[in-house]
């Protein structure tokens, strides 16, 4: 039987809304639309750039918690509101990305919060070391 299981970061948001930061289904792990949160203080950087930078330590928690790393990461998707918001983010991306080269989308779209400037999402697959 394939494993199913919810990871939770403690976000407000997840027990709100009624869903996990990530879902581990076998080998595969979903990391939800992360945002620059800081989930510790529910607090919010308005600079774009430091956003993503929380973005990124908040998924890159999800993906410890699931036995994964940024390295396992095959597909991300992100969400702006701005389009002009995301290439000073590029620098921050490629730190997380740019050995790894996952399978990448840029959507422009609104985002639930107007202080959200970027939104991440990551699809990842766990090496069989830490298959259950």
């Amino acid at each position: 039987m394939t494993e199913r299981r919810s990871l939770l970061s403690g976000s407000t948001f997840e027990e709100q809304i009624g869903y996990a930061r990530a879902v581990i289904d076998g080998d595969r792990v979903h990391v939800s639309g992360t945002t620059g949160f800081d989930y510790t203080t529910m607090t919010i950087s308005g600079d774009v750039v430091e956003q993503a930078e929380q973005c990124l330590r908040n998924i890159e928690a999800a993906l410890e918690q699931a036995g994964c790393s940024f390295a396992d990461v095959v597909r991300v998707r992100y969400l702006l509101p701005d389009r002009d918001d995301f290439e000073p983010c590029w620098p921050v991306l490629r730190s997380a990305f740019g050995t790894v080269r996952p399978a990448a989308t840029m959507l422009v779209c609104g985002l639930a919060d107007p202080r959200m400037r970027i939104e991440i999402e990551v699809d990842a697959r766990r090496a069989p070391a830490f298959r259950r």
